[in-house]
């Protein structure tokens, strides 16, 4: 049986709010915790409760969703967030990313899909849909080619066979499609994760591939 998932849902639009609260509630296994119309208000609701998930909107009025995302990590919030929203806009991405969010979705997204999303941040996981990644991933490109920042280089340089891993993480891969695609097993994918991420310095794997981009090493 699935362990059950407690969920805060933020989003300034109640129809919105109340449409992906009738979806998710056909999981079986996921509950929403509370609800919030603002970043203001979710805070406020975190001083008493602690959902497994946040589910957050980025355009609210008061306090938007990058913002209450920096104020969470600020206060050493190790709560999972995913970004849902209408917008793909590449920079509102990174900025999600960069303030700690752990995935990012559209609203068009499959209600299968959102629960994947949700069962994997529960995990420890980070998520972002498919589509997304290929927006951010080109936009990486372009300004890697624009710009001529320089960035603090790996403590210790990858190897082919973590840069060859770092792709494959950057197309959506998961641990088990990455042992396959290589024929190594999953544990030897695992412990290679491990290095590109201290090597990296970052803390997971979406960061790792942004790392990766900007230091131009795929």
């Amino acid at each position: 049986m699935t362990e059950p998932v407690n969920v805060m849902l933020v989003d300034d639009q109640t129809l919105v709010r109340e449409g992906i609260k009738s979806l998710l509630q056909l999981a079986g296994h996921i509950n929403i915790l509370c609800e919030a119309s603002d970043g203001l208000q979710a805070l406020e609701a975190l001083k008493d409760l602690t959902p497994d998930v946040i589910l957050m909107d980025i355009r609210m009025p008061r306090l938007d969703g990058i913002e209450t995302l920096k104020t969470l990590t600020g206060q050493g919030s190790k709560i999972p967030v995913i970004i849902l929203t209408t917008f793909d806009d590449h920079e509102l991405v990174l900025s999600a990313i960069r303030a700690g969010a752990r995935g990012f979705l559209l609203k068009d997204v499959s209600l299968e899909s959102l629960v994947e999303a949700i069962d994997a941040v529960h995990r420890g996981e980070t998520l972002i849909q498919p589509a997304v990644t290929e927006r951010v991933l080109k936009a990486f490109s372009e300004l890697q080619a624009q710009s001529k920042v320089t960035l603090d280089p790996v403590q210790e340089p990858l190897t082919q066979r973590e840069i060859e891993i770092v792709r494959l993480m950057a197309g959506g891969y998961s641990n088990k499609e990455i042992s396959r695609a290589i024929f190594k097993s999953e544990g030897t994918i695992k412990n290679h994760v491990s290095n590109i991420l201290a090597k990296l310095n970052v803390r997971d794997r979406t960061r790792a591939v942004l790392k990766a981009l900007e230091l131009g090493l795929i």
